[in-house]
């Protein structure tokens, strides 16, 4: 499973400098979705962490799997956060500006 495949769709989603700004692009894909796709990747790795927990506290699975899993929610959650900040950054910047 490919965990940056919301992060690739970003690219779509921003506009040719050819083509007039919209709330969405011609093929559907808007920022809020993009945003929202990232989050339920990230709630995914979460849940999918809490599971190979719940497998190993049954010796269903091997530690490894389980600190793969942990790792992989805890840098996405990073990451996401890291974003957040950045879209409330330049939403501050943005209000800062007069018109």
């Amino acid at each position: 499973m490919n965990d940056i495949t919301a992060y690739n769709k970003i690219q779509k989603a921003i506009p040719q400098p050819s083509a007039a700004p919209t709330a969405e692009s011609s093929n559907g894909i808007s920022f809020g979705n993009v945003l929202k796709d990232a989050i339920n990747q990230v709630n995914g790795l979460e849940v999918n962490s809490q599971n190979e927990m719940n497998k190993f506290m049954s010796d269903d699975t091997d530690l490894h799997s389980v600190m793969m899993a942990l790792e992989k929610a805890d840098i996405s959650f990073q990451v996401m956060m890291q974003v957040r900040n950045k879209i409330v950054s330049a939403y501050q910047e943005i209000m800062k500006s007069q018109v």
